[in-house]
């Protein structure tokens, strides 16, 4: 499993696991059933606390996307189309709230936003 850190950014640790262990799980790198790294291992590769791995799979687990098995492990949970759904959906309000407020700092109206997000959706 490939998970870059970034020190210099502004997302803690654990998000940066958490939103790479999601992308994966959800483009079907990684598939229902699968190990994941011990917390410990994937702490001991990444060169990064323990604690940060256990917080990055309660998050994992808690969002539905890993369950913990006591004493084998943590695995992808089963797929759920409408969690994948609304993950997706919480994502592009994320982005769509930086792109709205870059509009208004640009001076850009609605309705240009409105046509841009229809031209790049491929509903023109």
């Amino acid at each position: 499993m490939d998970i870059i850190i970034r020190n210099t950014g502004e997302a803690p640790i654990y998000d940066q696991i958490t939103r790479q262990v999601k992308a994966l799980i959800l483009a079907g790198g990684l598939g229902e059933g699968e190990a994941l790294p011990s917390m410990r291992a994937l702490a001991h590769d990444l060169r990064i606390s323990v604690i940060t791995t256990k917080r990055a799979y309660e998050e994992l687990e808690r969002e539905g996307f890993i369950t913990t098995v006591p004493g084998k492990g943590c695995f992808v949970a089963p797929r759920n189309l409408e969690l994948a759904r609304e993950n997706a959906l919480r994502q592009v309000e994320e982005y769509l709230q930086k792109a709205v407020e870059s509009a208004k700092l640009g001076g850009v109206t609605a309705a240009e936003v409105k046509e841009t997000l229809d031209i790049l959706y491929g509903e023109e």
